[in-house]
C-alpha cells in the first residue's frame, strides 16, 4: 500500500470505531468503510491490533516529515512542539480516539499490549525533537516523555475548544514536571536548559 492509501484506511479506522466502538470493529465493517476487499486487509494484517500499529507509525511519520534539522533552541520548546504536532496528526480521528480510549478504560489488556509501542513512538518523538542520550539516560527520558504524553492526551480528551488551549496548558505543567524531576535525578545539570545537548547521537 502506498502512504496515502495507508492514510485513508486509517481515516476509514477510526470511522468505524467512532461509529461502533473498539469492540465492534470488525474486519468486515473496515472492508465495507475502506473500500478494500477482505482479503487483501487479511493478507497485510494478523489482527485488529496490527491497524492500531499502523496508526501508531503514521502518526511518528508525520511529526518526523514535519522536523526541520538544526531546530536549536531549548529542548523543552523542541518537545512541547513535537508532542503538539503529534496531536495535531491525531486531531481529524479525533472521534474515534475518544472512542477507543472510553472502550479501554474496560480492557485494561489492550493498554497493556499497546504501552510498548507508545514507548517505541516517544523515542521517536526524541529524535524528532534532536535530544539524544545513551543508555539509561535514553531510556530514562523515553519513560519520562511516555508520562508527559499519556497526560496530555488525557488533557486533548477532555479538551473541546478550537484552539486546545487547555490542552497546552496541560503539556506545558507535565513537561515542568518531567524537567523537574529529570534535574531531581541528576538526568541533567542544574543549570542546564536542555535535558541532553541537541544533536547528540541516539
Amino acid at each position: 500500500m502506498s502512504e496515502t492509501e495507508d492514510d485513508a484506511l486509517i481515516a476509514a479506522l477510526w470511522r468505524v470505531v467512532a461509529a461502533h466502538g473498539w469492540p465492534g470493529l470488525t474486519m468486515g465493517r473496515l472492508a465495507a468503510e475502506s473500500g478494500l476487499p477482505a482479503a487483501d486487509l487479511r493478507a497485510r494484517f494478523a489482527t485488529r491490533f496490527d491497524l492500531l500499529l499502523l496508526h501508531g507509525r503514521l502518526m511518528d511519520r508525520a511529526v518526523l516529515a514535519g522536523t526541520v534539522p538544526g531546530q536549536g533552541g531549548l529542548a523543552r520548546d523542541r518537545l512541547f512542539d513535537v508532542l503538539m504536532r503529534r496531536l495535531d496528526a491525531m486531531q481529524p480521528h479525533r472521534d474515534g480516539i475518544l472512542r477507543l480510549l472510553a472502550d479501554m478504560r474496560r480492557d485494561p489488556g489492550l493498554a497493556m499490549l499497546l504501552a510498548p509501542h507508545v514507548g517505541v513512538s516517544m523515542r521517536w518523538m526524541l529524535d524528532a525533537a534532536e535530544i539524544g542520550g545513551e543508555g539509561c539516560q535514553r531510556r530514562a527520558f523515553a519513560l519520562g516523555l511516555t508520562g508527559v504524553w499519556l497526560a496530555t492526551v488525557r488533557a486533548w480528551a477532555a479538551d473541546g475548544t478550537e484552539d486546545l488551549g487547555p490542552t497546552m496548558a496541560a503539556l506545558d505543567r507535565a513537561l515542568d514536571r518531567a524537567e523537574q524531576v529529570a534535574r531531581s535525578l541528576r538526568l541533567m545539570p542544574r543549570d542546564a536548559p536542555a535535558p541532553v545537548p541537541p544533536n547528540a547521537e541516539a
